[in-house]
């Protein structure tokens, strides 16, 4: 089953209505993680077997550098800001 990070800029109904259908969510700032930069962030999701859920653009930054250099990481969903309504 598919565990999922949310980082602090996804809108909390977001995850409150994966959580309604049965998705695992944890938030960053339940893991009070709210003020890390995204390299940790993303480093906190791999710990805990997650992958982050970001609208944050430097994400992908992040993680195609860790590709690039085979640094292992769970996984990155981008949702751009904008782009996704919450209904």
């Amino acid at each position: 089953m598919l565990k999922l990070y949310m980082d602090h800029h996804i809108p909390r109904a977001i995850t409150i209505g994966l959580r309604m259908r049965g998705v695992d969510v944890v938030t960053a700032y339940e893991d009070h993680a709210h003020t890390f930069e995204d390299p940790a962030l993303l480093t906190r999701a791999t710990e805990l077997e997650r992958v982050l859920v970001s609208q944050d653009e430097d994400v992908l930054i992040e993680a195609r550098r860790r590709q690039e250099q085979a640094i292992s990481f769970f996984g990155v969903i981008f949702a751009q800001q904008g782009a996704v309504s919450i209904g």
